[in-house]
């Protein structure tokens, strides 16, 4: 019976154990590498301040990360003989960016704690301090992850949202991810910082009456039927240099540039959440923080899951 006790005892001890090391903190690297997220934030703010607009990137770098396969950097894996790379596939072909930023942190952080801080930490640290930088909330970034040694440029293609989604589809989508409409829409307000491709909002303003006839007709000037598929246009003709509620604004007036974006104020169930970002930014910062916390809680590695790459785009 005592036998029975002790090894009782001893498997409740290492199952605390394994819980405990598996859970993320935001002191996680407080002892082995105090100065990571300082190293971090200099290099994302240096990077930003030479281009506005790699705020949004980064921001959508760690969205693009986290859902597909959970937040593990696999996003910046580079193709091998082994590794089919996600940059390619579906929403971030062409238009995923700021690889070398997040390269450029890590260098920095490696400089200081080599093979401490993992890549998946640097790019949710990112995302927080370039949200910061452009005027958005800020979060205590939970730390911890570790590196996949795998990419899924399938999942990619089917697990990130499309520009032609509708609002049952994009529920869905973050549904399966353990988000709520609610985290979904706060999310969906970064957009205000972003900018979009042609060749994704050419059926909108051509051809969809949900739309604002004048800000159709702007649209139509840089985006004709046919050509300029890779022509920018700012998601948010107002303020698109800083982060604020203005999308919502837009979304209501039926400025939405992306089919998917005007999904969210169209007479569905998320209106009432558009109307009240739109009246309240404060509302719309606090759950955009804690929407981007739960983001960052989706299928990490940890414990003794993955790697810490020393190289953000290989394995090690």
């Amino acid at each position: 019976m005592a036998v029975k006790v002790a090894a009782a005892f001893i498997f409740m001890l290492f199952f605390l154990s394994t819980a405990c090391q598996a859970k993320l903190s935001s002191t996680f690297y407080h002892k082995s590498c105090p100065n990571a997220e300082s190293a971090i934030r200099t290099a994302i703010r240096t990077a930003i301040a030479r281009e506005r607009r790699m705020a949004a990137s980064l921001i959508r770098l760690h969205f693009h990360d986290c859902f597909v396969q959970g937040c593990d950097a696999s996003i910046l894996l580079d193709e091998t003989s082994s590794i089919e790379s996600e940059k390619t596939a579906g929403a971030n072909r062409n238009s995923a960016r700021g690889y070398e930023v997040i390269d450029k942190a890590k260098s920095e952080v490696e400089k200081i704690c080599p093979g401490v801080v993992s890549c998946a930490d640097i790019i949710a640290v990112a995302a927080r301090d370039a949200s910061a930088y452009v005027g958005g909330p800020s979060w205590a970034v939970k730390l911890g992850r570790r590196d996949s040694t795998t990419a899924s440029p399938a999942l990619a293609i089917t697990e990130l949202p499309a520009f032609s989604d509708d609002l049952g589809r994009l529920i869905s989508r973050f549904q399966q991810k353990g988000l709520t409409a609610r985290d979904m829409v706060a999310l969906s307000g970064s957009h205000t910082l972003g900018q979009a491709q042609c060749f994704t909002f050419r059926d909108r303003i051509h051809g969809d009456n949900n739309i604002d006839a004048g800000f159709a007709s702007t649209r139509k000037r840089r985006c004709p039927l046919a050509g300029s598929n890779s022509t920018l246009a700012p998601l948010d003709l107002v303020t698109p240099n800083s982060f604020d509620n203005n999308y919502f604004k837009n979304l209501m007036q039926k400025k939405g540039l992306l089919q998917s974006d005007q999904e969210l104020f169209s007479g569905g169930s998320t209106d009432s959440i558009v109307s009240e970002y739109s009246r309240n930014p404060a509302k719309f910062s606090s759950d955009f923080a804690s929407a981007m916390i739960k983001m960052g809680d989706i299928s990490p590695l940890t414990g003794s899951a993955g790697q810490i790459r020393r190289i953000c785009s290989a394995v090690n």
